[in-house]
């Protein structure tokens, strides 16, 4: 039984009420796009088919949401899923009280059942959230003291519109569910029974035993009423709330920027001569995508519970950069809407400070629920402070020197490039013209004393294989990977044209050639950023080159060769960036028994605090050091090795081990490989 139906002078008034609610919100979404097309670039819409299906499975199966907090991303999905099957049910109830049709049959019955679940499910959300911040206010949603936020956060706007959004959704979906008990009840007045689709309606509609037909009526056009006027009254200000990102990050998944890896940079075309602004200072002169980025944000501040910045007490909240775009956008939309110039970023975004506490890790990117990628918006700004300001820490001016000079950030002589490997008989592509495999050796391995045992340690592994290899040699100079990522694209350009016509000469030929590095960092640009300049390449890393032989049975170091307890740290330029997560673990079992997991592992690994250009700088103020906080998750295991794949990893985690001294060992996973083979 469903008699429900709007009156004439209902009719009327709902229609008015709609174009208002449409018209005021058309004003505010226009007001969005034209805020969103004030960023740099193009829309990516001949791409649109192809990214459709990818963005739907994302979006319908918040697939980036479950990445963290399980039970609140479960409760995040149940407001989420219900609110998406809601557009159909708000299409429907419309669809009712203009005519009184219903879905008929099994159809309907399975309808009835769904929405009377979720129903339930997102109140049950609801509430769960609202508890979460206004009751048990959970530290999670607050920031540090010393982070920049802008006057409307430090007012209590966040927490005001969270307010109203969670009030909205409670009310909107409370209604509709008490209109449909209401409806049960009549049922049960008339029928003498309830609706078993509707196992929730039903035993809520015990409650309304008492009440007359007439009432019931009269109590179920009233919730039809509230709950389809408050989307009306919400349409209008949805473009300024953050519940957008509802909408947003559907956006978000199906317009992201095609990149050959998680952690590759927009290119500046050097050559172009009419580029008068180097990098980004203010809103407008980000990528379309990253002012996007400002409506999709959730404003759940995951992205600063694993930023190695945030974490040890520095001035950088991922979040925070997010939001205070936000809240600038929404605070001068209709300027910035009409092309008026905004400020500068540094104004009321994010500190000078945390503006080169960043690592690079791309942490914040991996965690998004969204597709958010602040880490750019840092790349992006360093550039402009390094190149259009000359502002930057200077103690970078060395590294700089050194890679322009001497093509490497210790500034060390190239000729003294090879000494490492005196008396190893190392071929050089001269000396090898028709080797299958080049071995970037990077800058670490070769003028780091502590890293120059990996490189020693791989030449062993690679004579052992018997694959043919060779060198660069002298000829072999600095990726530029330090100087792109803290904002000196003009020098990573010289360094990477310089590279790639070396590279381009040696790698021709008809034989498939291949570049492996023991440095995820050097994999990564060669291998990820190169090709935006013409060099393309197949680069691997170490720890893949071994899993491939072990697989082969070409190299079989002696298993348990390494003794005592032992964990892994994932560099970030290798998990996280690249998805090399497996091959480490593969060449470590191959020496010891004895592995332990770290906490935060592979994809989700913690930094060493070195990547972003920190190498070669002083860490910012905090509270702890980035490299003591993974030393002590580590040494906590109780462990005697800790595992690497990464030369500044291994440097930064030898210093923490040296100053925690507590004889916990680093080894990289390729001295580890190598003292296998020489047990064996």
């Amino acid at each position: 039984m469903d008699e429900f139906m709007l009156t004439p002078v209902e009719m009327i008034l709902f229609a008015l009420a709609v174009a208002a609610s449409l018209y005021f919100g058309y004003k505010g979404f226009k007001k969005v796009f034209l805020i969103i097309k004030r960023g740099q670039g193009d829309f990516p819409i001949q791409e649109l088919p192809r990214r459709l299906w990818n963005a739907a499975v994302q979006w319908i199966a918040l697939l980036p949401t479950w990445r963290a907090r399980p039970g609140a991303s479960f409760m995040h999905a149940l407001i989420a899923w219900a609110f998406m099957f809601y557009f159909l049910v708000n299409a429907l109830d419309v669809v009712r009280g203009y005519t009184g049709w219903t879905i008929p049959g099994t159809i309907g019955d399975i309808y009835r059942l769904v929405a009377d679940v979720l129903s339930v499910a997102a109140l049950v959300g609801v509430v769960y959230f609202l508890l979460r911040r206004f009751v048990f206010r959970s530290p999670v949603l607050d920031y540090h003291e010393n982070v920049k936020l802008t006057e409307q956060v430090k007012a209590g706007r966040i927490r005001r519109d969270s307010l109203i959004v969670g009030l909205f959704i409670f009310c909107h979906i409370g209604f509709r569910f008490l209109g449909e008990s209401f409806m049960v009840a009549q049922e049960q007045l008339v029928l003498g029974h309830g609706d078993v689709w509707q196992p929730f309606a039903t035993a809520l509609s015990g409650l309304w035993g008492g009440m007359s037909e007439g009432a019931l009526v009269l109590a179920q056009h009233a919730s039809w009423w509230i709950a389809l006027g408050l989307i009306l009254a919400f349409i209008p200000y949805f473009p300024y709330t953050k519940h957008i990102h509802l909408m947003m990050s559907g956006v978000n998944f199906l317009l992201f920027p095609k990149r050959t890896s998680r952690g590759e940079l927009e290119k500046i075309d050097m050559e172009d001569e009419t580029i008068e602004q180097f990098g980004v200072a203010t809103l407008e002169q980000l990528p379309w995508k990253h002012v996007l980025d400002a409506y999709s944000c959730i404003m759940c501040n995951r992205c600063q519970d694993v930023c190695p910045a945030y974490t040890t007490g520095k001035e950088l909240s991922p979040s925070a950069l997010e939001i205070n775009k936000r809240m600038y956008i929404n605070a001068n939309s209709t300027a910035i809407a009409n092309g008026g110039a905004t400020d500068p970023l540094l104004d009321y975004a994010i500190s000078e400070s945390a503006l080169w506490a960043c690592t690079a890790c791309g942490a914040c990117i991996q965690v998004c629920p969204v597709g958010n990628e602040p880490m750019f918006d840092i790349m992006y700004m360093r550039r402009n402070q390094m190149m259009m300001e000359n502002s930057f820490p200077h103690e970078l001016q060395t590294a700089y020197k050194g890679m322009e000079r001497s093509g490497n950030p210790w500034n060390l002589a190239r000729r003294d490039r090879m000494k490492w490997a005196d008396g190893l008989d190392i071929p050089t592509v001269e000396e090898n013209p028709d080797f299958e495999l080049l071995w970037w050796v990077g800058c670490s391995p070769s003028y780091d004393m502590r890293a120059q045992s990996t490189a020693r340690a791989f030449a062993e592994i690679l004579k052992a294989t018997g694959v043919s290899f060779a060198v660069l040699g002298e000829m072999e100079s600095c990726t530029g990977d330090s100087a792109r990522r803290s904002g000196n694209e003009a020098l990573f350009y010289e360094m990477a044209m310089a590279n790639i016509e070396v590279l381009n000469e040696f790698m021709a030929g008809d034989t498939p050639k291949r570049i492996v590095t023991t440095c995820p960092h050097c994999m990564h640009t060669l291998g990820k950023e190169y090709h935006q300049y013409g060099g393309v390449y197949e680069v691997i890393h170490s720890t893949q080159f071994m899993a491939e032989m072990m697989e082969k049975g070409k190299l079989r170091p002696m298993a348990g060769a390494v003794k005592g307890g032992i964990t892994l740290h994932d560099p970030c330029y290798l998990g996280r960036m690249n998805g090399v997560v497996d091959a480490p673990r593969m060449a470590l079992q191959g020496v010891n028994g004895s592995f332990v997991e770290m906490p935060r592992h592979g994809e989700q690994s913690f930094c060493c605090g070195a990547g972003g250009a920190q190498m070669w700088k002083e860490e910012e103020h905090g509270t702890a050091a980035v490299n003591m906080v993974r030393y002590e998750e580590a040494a906590a295991l109780d462990v005697k090795t800790i595992a690497v794949g990464c030369p500044f990893c291994l440097t930064m985690l030898t210093d923490a081990s040296k100053q925690a001294d507590q004889g916990i060992e680093i080894k990289d996973l390729v001295e580890l490989v190598a003292s296998g083979l020489n047990q064996s």
